[in-house]
């Protein structure tokens, strides 16, 4: 495993395959199908170019960005009213502190062991970007799975479309072609099904207000709930919309666009326990 920062072996492979299909479905795929001089095959060309743009463009986005880094004077103010809440150690209940790093850490931080440092909001680290997927970056990762996921089911599209009209002649260069288009095809079935998962789960995890830490610690929290009586409730979960405004932002046109960003300084949180905000003080 790179050190975060560091290119590595697979963030070289998506390059890789990112430019792979890339060039099988430009240059293969579309002139077979729909011929590249033509009208149709250069629209599909530059929405698909386009599209290959926006991947990598939020992909190395995602990578160079520091996901969130704990304030170094950051310490929790127990008596603050605005703060009906405060994350404590399981053993103890004591307001959690960072040995590794000698600090208390935010609600939502925890500390990542490739990144040997404590992590704001932080989701999971990624080994695809070399880097911690938490409060800043969280979005752009997002953004990227999602053009990731429309790329690939409109390459597969193209590559079908560019491998039913080849021509079944026996040129060499038609089977070198009838190869390449083949092997990108089966290469981006599992691909795009496993983006399309992704995709989804932390769709799942956005609606709720959750981190892929905090599902876990959820669904222990549930059992030890259920076991003593009680109902588990997550305290982050505001509501569909407003939990969707929490990650995305506040103006709706701008929850997919990959130059916003989102809101907050990943030390404070909305939860359920707050005064909302229609009546609180501004």
């Amino acid at each position: 495993m790179g050190r975060p920062g560091y290119i590595t072996v697979p963030i070289l492979s998506v390059l890789a395959a990112i430019g792979y299909v890339y060039y099988t479905t430009v240059f293969l795929a579309i002139p077979a199908w729909l011929g590249l001089s033509s009208a149709t095959g250069l629209a599909n060309a530059a929405v698909f170019s386009a599209l290959a743009a926006a991947c990598v463009a939020t992909y190395a986005v995602a990578v160079s960005r520091d996901p969130g880094r704990v304030p170094a004077s950051f310490v929790p103010d127990v008596e603050d009213a605005g703060s009906p809440i405060h994350e404590i150690k399981r053993k103890g209940g004591d307001l959690r502190y960072c040995q590794k790093c000698s600090h208390y850490k935010p609600p939502r931080a925890h500390h990542c062991r490739a990144c040997k440092r404590c992590v704001l909001r932080m989701d999971h680290h990624c080994i695809w970007i070399n880097n911690c997927v938490g409060h800043e970056n969280y979005k752009i990762f997002l953004v990227f799975v999602m053009y990731a996921v429309i790329a690939s089911f409109y390459s597969m599209v193209l590559i079908i479309g560019g491998a039913v009209h080849l021509p079944k002649d026996e040129q060499p260069s038609s089977d070198s072609s009838r190869t390449s288009i083949v092997v990108c095809g089966v290469l981006l079935c599992p691909l795009a099904l496993a983006l399309m998962v992704l995709l989804g789960w932390h769709v799942y995890l956005i609606l709720h207000n959750k981190t892929t830490i905090e599902y876990h610690e959820g669904v222990r929290a549930t059992w030890l709930a259920e076991k003593a009586g009680n109902v588990y409730h997550h305290p982050y979960n505001l509501g569909i919309y407003e939990n969707l405004v929490s990650v995305l932002g506040p103006n709706m046109l701008c929850w997919l666009c990959p130059i916003s960003r989102n809101i907050g300084n990943g030390v404070r949180f909305r939860t359920s326990y707050d005064t909302p905000l229609s009546t609180s003080a501004m």
